[in-house]
């Protein structure tokens, strides 16, 4: 018995849509990551705002550049994917605890994780057979 596998070439337009998809996750992230450690006014205002005090806003940027430093990592990516989908499921669940409308900031933190995932998706084919979406017949 022969296990199907996902079907992407390795060249073409592949490689640079993974790394576009990699890329605006990473900008988004380090961004945010950046006002966080930097404690700019409106970090600590929106961390208190979500309900959080604003002594918090540093742990949770460290928190986050954790998470962006392992799924930047070629070798620990998989792992960095992991641990990011947990930090923007807590960012998901905190949207909703406030009521925060649904597409613009509920939805967004899995926008995020959707450039994360289809990133690592396309760039690694380790994942791509563990997860095949296309299959060969």
């Amino acid at each position: 018995m022969t296990i199907p596998t996902a079907v992407l070439p390795d060249s073409g337009g592949w490689p640079r849509t993974a790394w576009a998809l990699t890329g605006l996750a990473a900008l988004f992230l380090t961004f945010d990551t950046v006002l966080k450690l930097a404690r700019l006014p409106v970090a600590v205002d929106g961390t208190v705002a979500l309900g959080y005090p604003a002594h918090l806003v540093v742990v949770i940027g460290v928190i986050e550049l954790i998470c962006l430093v392992l799924y930047l990592v070629p070798s620990s990516a998989v792992l960095g994917a992991v641990v990011l989908t947990g930090y923007l499921g807590g960012a998901v669940a905190t949207h909703v605890r406030i009521g925060s409308p649904l597409p613009s900031h509920t939805l967004f933190p899995i926008y995020v994780a959707l450039l994360v995932w289809g990133g690592l998706y396309l760039r690694d084919a380790r994942l791509r057979e563990l997860l095949p979406l296309q299959h060969r017949h």
